[in-house]
């Protein structure tokens, strides 16, 4: 998918369990015009720009996370930034 002109990124940095997390669900993103990839390679370093098109996949792999008992907390911290990205976006 090909962002338009009014589309707006939300840059999110995720500290390191939270992208172990997320990197060993990629399997889940498969149909997401690369977000796969994205987060595959990501280290933590610095924030990343994500489209509502990514938070939506985002958004629907942390919801399965948060029904496993074991990953259920750092899923949590992975929504509040997902939400906060979403804020961002309405904002403009």
């Amino acid at each position: 998918m090909k962002p338009g002109k009014n589309d707006i990124k939300a840059e999110i940095k995720f500290e390191l369990d939270e992208l172990e997390l997320l990197q060993g669900n990629t399997w889940q993103m498969a149909e997401s015009f690369g977000l796969d990839k994205r987060i595959a390679n990501l280290t933590g370093k610095r924030k990343v720009g994500f489209y509502r098109w990514d938070l939506d996949c985002l958004e629907s792999v942390v919801s399965d996370l948060q029904q496993s008992p074991k990953d259920k907390e750092i899923a949590n911290k992975i929504a509040i930034k997902i939400d906060e990205g979403y804020k961002f976006m309405a904002m403009f």
